[in-house]
C-alpha cells in the first residue's frame, strides 16, 4: 500500500545547481576544521517547500533527495512519503454553539 502513498518529482534542470562547484574528491577538510561540504544537498530547499506547503493542507509527508546531478547522477529525483493526514482544527472557531 506505500506506493500509494508515495510519488517522485523527477527536475531534468536543477536551477539551484546550475552554478554550484562541488570541491573535488579527496580535498582534506580536516585541516581547516570544516565540515565535508561534498555532503551538501542544495536541492533540500525544494523538500522544505513541499513539505511546507502539503502541512497546510493538513498533510504530514516525508520529502528526501534520492538523486542528485551535483552527486553524478543523470537527473535530480525528490521522493514524497504521505505519513499522516493531520486533524482539520481550523473550522473549531467558525462552529456554531
Amino acid at each position: 500500500v506505500s506506493h500509494h502513498r508515495s510519488f517522485s518529482i523527477y527536475l531534468q534542470d536543477n536551477p539551484l545547481s546550475t552554478f554550484v562547484e562541488l570541491p573535488p574528491q579527496g580535498d582534506d577538510q580536516s585541516q581547516s576544521g570544516g565540515d565535508d561540504l561534498r555532503k551538501l544537498k542544495y536541492s533540500n530547499l525544494y523538500c522544505g517547500v513541499i513539505r511546507g506547503a502539503l502541512e497546510q493542507v493538513n498533510l504530514k509527508v516525508e520529502c528526501s533527495i534520492v538523486r542528485d546531478t551535483l552527486k553524478g547522477d543523470e537527473l535530480n529525483e525528490i521522493r514524497v512519503e504521505l505519513k499522516e493526514v493531520l486533524a482539520d482544527g481550523a473550522g473549531d472557531d467558525y462552529k456554531e454553539e
